[in-house]
C-alpha cells in the first residue's frame, strides 16, 4: 500500500476547489490528508479477517523500514533500534470524523468510515508522546534526520 499524504485544504483558494469544477485535473493539488487515518484504516482489515496480524506489521513497520533502508534502527524491536512503538485497541471502533482528527486540513476523504482498531499510545525513540489516544505535544525540535542505507527489497 502507499499514499500521497498531500494536506490540502479543499475549501481554500490554494486547494482541491482550486477554481471550481471548471479547473484542469492537472492543476488540482495531487493527493489527501491520511496520515493519521492510514494505519486504522489498515488494521480494519485485520479486524474483517482480510490481513493477518503480521502482514499488518510487515506493510506497516519492517518492509518500510528496508525498503528506505532504515533497518534495523527502524521497523524492529529489538537491543539498538529506536523505540518506536505503537500499542492498539483491536476491539475499539471509531467513526472517522475530521472533526476529531489532529491535522490542520478542512476535510477527511474518510469521513464516516467505521474501522475497528485504534492507536491508544505512541512512544517515539522512547519517548511518550500519544496517551490514551491524546497527544502530548512533545517538546518542538525534536525531529531527527536519518541517514538511509541502501534498500533491502
Amino acid at each position: 500500500f502507499s499514499s500521497d499524504h498531500a494536506p490540502f485544504n479543499y475549501d481554500d483558494p490554494e486547494g482541491k476547489k482550486l477554481g471550481g469544477t471548471a479547473q484542469p485535473f492537472d492543476h488540482i493539488p495531487n493527493g489527501v490528508p491520511g496520515i493519521e487515518t492510514r494505519l486504522p484504516l489498515l488494521f480494519d482489515g485485520v479486524a474483517r479477517g482480510k490481513l493477518s496480524l503480521h502482514q499488518f506489521v510487515e506493510l506497516t513497520s519492517y518492509r518500510p523500514a528496508k525498503i528506505y533502508g532504515l533497518y534495523p534502527r527502524k521497523g524492529t524491536i529489538a537491543v539498538g533500534a529506536d523505540a518506536d512503538i505503537v500499542l492498539w485497541d483491536p476491539t475499539r471502533k471509531v467513526r472517522i470524523a475530521n472533526a476529531n482528527l489532529h491535522h490542520a486540513v478542512d476535510y477527511t476523504p474518510y469521513e464516516g468510515i467505521e474501522v475497528t482498531g485504534w492507536p491508544m499510545t505512541t512512544f517515539s525513540r522512547g519517548e511518550l508522546i500519544v496517551r490514551n489516544g491524546e497527544y502530548l505535544e512533545p517538546a518542538a525540535g525534536r525531529g531527527k534526520f536519518l541517514e538511509a542505507g541502501q534498500p533491502e527489497i
